[in-house]
């Protein structure tokens, strides 16, 4: 065998979004674009903003020299700074560009994180569902997932968390708005959360860190607000992108960005910054940076992801579909009617529907549907939907 041992485990046990999403490709050779309805994968189907095109047209044609040499792992220090000018703008901290180290997508950011604070053996917990990726994240760096449920409405089990706290924990991973339900973890929370990780550092003798995941912080609906784990606690990370708000998924420009309290946090972004590196990434890329340093406060219109929301819930809610209305993201997490929620996606297959099971999410009897997609696909879908509902009704 050439393939190393544990990449061909990784191979057989990938991700059911991207298995899926293979299936839909599969799917639409044999029946047409038009008659597959693809859910699976949360690909961005709204056009990046007028700014950023105009940003990009504008630094094309820039003549200036050096401006695609290399630069310092941890990014240009001009785009290090209008992002920790933006979080001062939205956090009680204040920001400065040594907080943060532009990196290759959200992706990029944890796996910069997770090379800096681990060592062999260390545990992570994780509130499920959550993205399986995670966990090669955490292989990557030896680290070991340590899983955790949450409420019925898919809140913050505060209690589960506490128990599951060990000598080998190193930090708790979460995700808000939450990948694959939508919810928003409330500032409540988020403080509780943070106390229980305070009094557990005391205990242990060490800090435990609090690492959010948030490439879906600007895309909330109905006037909900996202708390910001900076202002819960000291010890925190924060990885995001700006794949889903600027629909730049293919672009891979993110940041890591550190609380400035955080205990050690010369060592800790000096070793941030080597991660980069050493990682493969060296640097987040050039003219990305360049683009966004401008736009941070810009999205693109989340009134139309809003209105996709509304329109699939109401047509699942008027079959039977039971779901919790998701608060951010763009992604809804219904139960299914049966049990088996693999067997349950087979049947939505049937029906040229793509969606994810739950139980790829660590979160059985139920389904994902990314509803980043256009509006007549989910109206036309609705049919099939429907009769895959009646099967087991």
């Amino acid at each position: 065998m050439t393939v190393a041992k544990r990449i061909k485990a990784a191979i057989d046990t990938s991700s059911w979004i991207r298995r899926m999403f293979d299936e839909g490709a599969r799917r639409k050779a044999l029946f047409g674009d038009d008659n597959v309805f693809d859910f699976s994968l949360g690909n961005p189907n709204i056009e990046p903003p007028a700014e950023f095109k105009l940003a990009l047209t504008q630094l094309v044609n820039d003549a200036g020299e050096g401006k695609h040499a290399y630069m310092p792992n941890a990014g240009y220090q001009a785009t290090r700074q209008a992002v920790a000018d933006y979080l001062t703008n939205h956090n009680r901290q204040v920001f400065s560009y040594s907080d943060i180290v532009m990196t290759t997508g959200a992706g990029g950011a944890l796996n910069v994180i997770l090379k800096t604070i681990l060592d062999p053996g260390d545990e992570v917990i994780i509130p499920c569902p959550y993205f399986m990726e995670y966990n090669f994240y955490l292989e990557n760096h030896q680290g070991m997932p340590r899983i955790v449920g949450t409420r019925q409405d898919f809140s913050l089990d505060i209690e589960a968390i506490g128990g599951a706290i060990t000598e080998s924990t190193k930090a708790v991973l979460i995700n808000t708005p939450n990948n694959p339900t939508g919810k928003v973890y409330s500032e409540r929370e988020l403080l509780d959360l943070g106390s229980l990780l305070s009094e557990s550092s005391r205990r242990l003798g060490r800090p435990l860190y609090l690492i959010c995941d948030e490439p879906y912080r600007k895309i909330v609906y109905d006037g909900i607000k996202v708390p910001s784990i900076f202002d819960s606690y000291k010890e925190s990370f924060v990885a995001t992108s700006f794949s889903k708000d600027l629909s730049l998924p293919g672009e891979r420009i993110g940041y890591a960005a550190v609380n400035p309290d955080i205990s050690d946090k010369d060592s800790i972004v000096d070793g941030m910054i080597l991660s980069n590196r050493i990682l493969g990434f060296v640097n987040a890329p050039a003219l990305m940076q360049r683009a966004v340093s401008n736009l941070m406060d810009v999205s693109v219109d989340i009134s139309l992801y809003r209105k996709k929301r509304d329109l699939l819930c109401a047509g699942l809610a008027s079959i039977g579909y039971e779901y919790i209305k998701p608060e951010g993201a763009f992604y809804l997490f219904p139960k299914t009617p049966t049990e088996d929620d693999v067997e349950f996606v087979s049947v939505l297959q049937e029906e040229n529907i793509l969606t994810v099971p739950g139980s790829g999410f660590k979160g059985p009897g139920h389904f994902r549907i990314a509803y980043c997609v256009s509006d007549n696909v989910i109206e036309r879908s609705m049919t099939g939907f429907e009769k895959a509902f009646r099967r087991h009704t």
